[in-house]
């Protein structure tokens, strides 16, 4: 049929009346497999099960195209399943509404209106629903029409990469692949009677990136995060209630927004070290370190009564007689951890003599998985990557630059970060000057929240900036579910298209 010649495209649920049509439109789809068509009970079995799962495209009244599926629980089954075994000797008595997996076990179209993209419309109406229905995957058992005629020299793995680097065409593969189902396994013996494919089948997929493992928790993951960031000004405080009085006013403004994080800048604690500049560099910063277990039980307690998740910027803090940069993740539920700078600049090493942690590791939080980098971290994109490989949504980096030319640095890479492991990425700074804290004298900061660069986000990377060197707050908002669309359907693909089979990166 010609484009010119239709009149209307309609898709819509299978009806038990359209069997003797269907019937016909079936037997003209397969004739190289005689008597491959569904008998009338099977079909009327499917639309009392699994009404949903059974659609048709009609062009001007005629069915054009069916897709018949049901659903499974998958673990009953391993990945050497036959067709019959899937479904239930064609009773389908293995549709479990509690099922996981959407299993597809017929799509076609007819002869004579293939070439109009209607496949692609069954496929996408089969995602909609495995979306709609919270279903872990889409998984079905694919035929290779064209391997009969290669067998005798590839094996069905090199036939699949043939295929895939376009060196070889069959139509049947070649659109499930194009149509983002990727090959799982090659099975032998799941489909009685199909020559053509040397009775071969492929298990595709397709993975449903907003599917929710089923919580019995009354609490859920959220989609979209608000984050509130401070941009705190160094001043002097007369003791540490002062300060702590300060942080608690920016705990409730960001709160008072309903923001699910609050971040600070590292070292905010600073201003504390004023009363010990008799002291030199060294010997002061350990004297600021004799607070930080203090900051921290009041930032937990901040993190519940004001209900939000708070990561504390960074403090300085002695273990063993060793002084670290390291910041704590304050939960609202109660729960704390720590993070650690791993890479110290040329500065704290000298003035301070301070140490670079060990510790590398994603955080879980009620709205997905988080990362921590303080500001030099940042700079070297291989310890992003590797919280990206963990499933990081959000990287968080808390950073104290005097100059602008160091910020730029600090900036920069963040925004960087954000594009190669298709993240957001959060940086807060303070601002200001501290006259009698020495090795603390001025600060630069313009807070910022980048995002990846593809359609669904800003087209500059960029979804919300402070006004630089200006004590305030930012509040932005950022949907996790635009990063799982971009992993798989990004104009580019950072995440996907490394490869991994020249190089790797792994912790030690």
């Amino acid at each position: 049929m010609k484009i010119d010649e239709i009149e209307n495209i309609e898709l819509k649920f299978l009806d038990l009346d359209d069997y003797q049509e269907l019937k016909a439109a079936m037997i003209s789809a397969y004739t190289n497999m005689p008597g491959s068509y569904w008998k009338e009970e099977h079909i009327k079995s499917l639309i009392d099960k699994f009404p949903e799962g059974q659609v048709v495209i009609k062009i001007n009244g005629q069915i054009a195209g069916v897709a018949l599926s049901i659903i499974v629980d998958y673990n009953a089954f391993d990945d050497n399943h036959t067709y019959e075994q899937i479904t239930g000797k064609y009773t389908f008595d293995t549709h479990d509404n509690e099922g996981d997996v959407l299993y597809g076990i017929e799509v076609f179209i007819k002869p004579s209106f293939r070439g109009l993209r209607l496949g692609r419309r069954l496929y996408d109406y089969r995602k909609e629903l495995c979306e709609k229905l919270n279903l872990k995957s889409i998984v079905f058992g694919g035929r290779m029409p064209n391997y009969h005629s290669y067998a005798s020299e590839l094996s069905p793995k090199e036939y699949i990469a043939k295929v895939r680097r376009k060196e070889i065409h069959d139509p049947v593969l070649n659109f499930q692949i194009s149509n983002d189902f990727h090959p799982a396994k090659v099975m032998k013996g799941y489909l009685d009677g199909d020559k053509a494919s040397q009775d071969f089948a492929i298990l595709m997929e397709w993975d449903n990136i907003y599917y929710q493992k089923p919580n019995k928790k009354a609490a859920t993951k959220k989609s979209i995060v608000r984050l509130g960031l401070i941009q705190w000004q160094m001043r002097p405080y007369k003791d540490l209630e002062e300060l702590l009085q300060q942080a608690e006013f920016f705990i409730d403004s960001v709160s008072g927004y309903r923001s699910d994080f609050a971040l600070f800048p590292e070292f905010f604690n600073a201003p504390l070290m004023a009363g010990n500049n008799h002291m030199s560099t060294a010997d002061a910063i350990r004297e600021l370190a004799k607070h930080t277990q203090a900051i921290v039980q009041r930032f937990s307690e901040f993190s519940i009564s004001y209900n939000i998740n708070i990561i504390s910027g960074s403090m300085p803090e002695m273990i063993d007689g060793r002084l670290y940069n390291v910041g704590y993740l304050c939960r609202r539920d109660g729960s704390m951890e720590r993070y650690e700078k791993l890479h110290v600049t040329p500065d704290e090493a000298k003035v301070w003599g301070m140490q670079g942690g060990t510790q590398l590791k994603t955080f879980d939080t009620d709205c997905g998985k988080i990362g921590v980098l303080i500001c030099y971290d940042s700079e070297f994109p291989e310890l992003s990557r590797l919280l990206a490989d963990d499933g990081m949504d959000i990287l968080f980096v808390p950073f104290l630059t005097d100059t602008q030319n160091g910020y730029s640095r600090v900036r920069h890479c963040a925004q960087a970060r954000a594009i190669e492991n298709e993240c957001y990425v959060a940086i807060a700074g303070s601002v200001g000057n501290l006259p009698n804290v020495e090795n603390m004298d001025i600060q630069f900061a313009q807070s910022m929240v980048f995002t990846p660069c593809d359609f669904s986000f800003p087209t500059n990377g960029i979804k919300a900036e402070a006004t630089p060197n200006t004590e305030m707050i930012l509040i932005a908002d950022v949907d996790i579910d635009l990063l799982r669309e971009l992993n798989q359907f990004g104009a580019v693909r950072n995440l996907k298209d490394r490869r991994t089979d020249l190089f790797e990166l792994k912790k030690k």
